[in-house]
């Protein structure tokens, strides 16, 4: 059975460094499993976060079919892309990765999340956790990536702003009956006393507080100089803290 776990939230509130977290977690602590990480961000850097880089992404190979003459003679469109997906995949000894990338033309993006999505049901079933790292924003959640979350963590940073958009994440859950077992807030970024001062605006938001990943200066750096999060030692804060944070939720 996959566990499947999303991390939504507004750009700039920590998602993706939560999502490369969470992958170095899981490397770590459950060793011997199998680990599907989903950059599902039309502008992707979960790549970068955790030190890959990727040649194919769903949207240059949609900007391929363009091309009437990408499609082999004989070979249907659908199944052409499919067999281009498990190319585009990159797999490491500890874990594998897929990402949306953006198409560079018009239009909107229904058949690309179609396909991911189609995709994402297939693989799932090979794996232990998937990790999907979702699009800054709220609107991506209409559009039901996967059929089930079993946890969302909505990250905010430590503003009554931050809070009330996570807040507007678990109303869009609710109105398009997305399948959620679990959905909860992580504050990021905060220093001492500053999720305390939030109390009324979390309890005003319907989430529950999760945990806290406090501001760490050597995130900011290894982000500075390119280094993969999933670099970071031990006894840095940020690892420390989201250890706390997933072993609490029992990953």
């Amino acid at each position: 059975m996959t566990m499947r776990i999303a991390v939504a939230g507004k750009g700039g509130t920590g998602k993706t460094t939560l999502a490369a977290l969470l992958v170095r977690y899981l490397i770590e602590e459950r060793k011997g499993k199998d680990i599907l990480t989903v950059d599902a961000d039309a502008n992707a850097n979960l790549n970068e976060a955790l030190g890959l880089s990727v040649e194919e992404t769903i949207g240059t190979i949609l900007e391929d079919t363009k091309n009437p003459d990408a499609v082999p003679t004989g070979m249907t469109k659908d199944v052409f892309i499919e067999y281009r997906l498990s190319r585009a995949m990159v797999e490491e000894d500890a874990f594998d990765l897929v990402v949306m990338g953006n198409p560079q033309g018009p239009g909107c993006y229904c058949y690309p999340n179609d396909l991911l999505k189609r995709y994402l049901e297939k693989l799932s079933k090979n794996y232990d956790f998937m990790v999907i790292d979702n699009e800054a924003g709220l609107e991506h959640l209409s559009r039901r990536l996967l059929p089930m979350v079993d946890l969302l963590l909505v990250t905010s940073d430590a503003t009554a702003r931050g809070i009330r958009s996570a807040g507007r994440v678990k109303d869009i859950v609710e109105k398009v009956n997305l399948e959620v077992t679990k959905i909860g807030l992580v504050i990021s970024r905060s220093r001492e006393g500053e999720a305390k001062a939030l109390d009324q605006e979390i309890k005003n938001s319907g989430l529950d507080l999760l945990g806290e990943i406090t501001n760490d200066p050597l995130v900011a750096e290894y982000d500075l100089n390119a280094q993969p999060l999933l670099s970071l030692p031990d006894d840095s804060k940020a690892v420390q803290d989201s250890k706390k944070l997933f072993q609490a939720l029992s990953l």
